[in-house]
């Protein structure tokens, strides 16, 4: 959020600024214009839990009442689903969160080799699935193949993604004896506040 002060005569301002323009304020004889730097309010769905069933023959999954719940509003707009870039697992997105992803994809350069290499590699795969009166999405052979998805699955929210693994691959990742999670956390999240002793 920008905080821009401003005269009573503010003809300068861009036109298509005033669409992105959210609050005007007067405070005493100043003025203050407030610019929302993003094209919409964040509204990030923050998933949460972990879900273990199962996968029929036909590879049918029926979501968790647990995420039913969490999901209760995008079902009837259906979900994508796609392959990890970083594991052996599937992503299921809202649709909501996934045109904000291809939003930012969208924004690279196509005449730039590696970034059309790096859409085709991560929009490959990628299907719309909706749910049907049960809550109950069909995951295609192709990704079921990917994922090495048997029968028992495992349902992970990773902030407002579900990842979909097949038990045994998840078991294997998540107790990863060469990983020191402590450290990871240490290195990813410990410098996140910055604390200053001259405050």
């Amino acid at each position: 959020m920008q905080i821009i002060p401003f005269s009573r005569n503010f003809a300068w301002f861009n036109p298509k600024v005033w669409k992105v323009i959210n609050i005007v304020v007067n405070c005493g004889r100043k003025w203050y214009i407030f610019v929302s730097d993003s094209k919409e309010p964040s509204n990030v769905k923050n998933l949460i839990g972990m879900y273990e069933c199962k996968v029929d023959a036909k590879g049918r999954l029926m979501l968790p009442s647990g995420l039913k719940r969490q999901l209760a509003a995008e079902l009837q707009e259906g979900f994508v689903l796609k392959r990890s870039v970083f594991n052996t697992c599937l992503e299921l997105h809202t649709l909501k969160e996934w045109n904000g992803v291809m939003a930012e994809v969208n924004q690279l350069n196509r005449f730039v080799k590696k970034n059309n290499d790096f859409i085709r590699r991560f929009t490959a795969g990628v299907r719309m699935v909706d749910a049907d009166a049960t809550a109950r999405i069909q995951i295609p052979k192709d990704l079921i193949h990917f994922a090495s998805i048997e029968k028992q699955l495992v349902l992970a929210s990773v902030g407002n993604v579900v990842e979909i693994w097949d038990k045994k691959q998840y078991e294997k990742v998540v107790n990863d004896p060469e990983v020191d999670f402590g450290a990871l956390a240490e290195e990813v999240m410990g410098n996140s506040t910055n604390t200053s002793d001259d405050d």
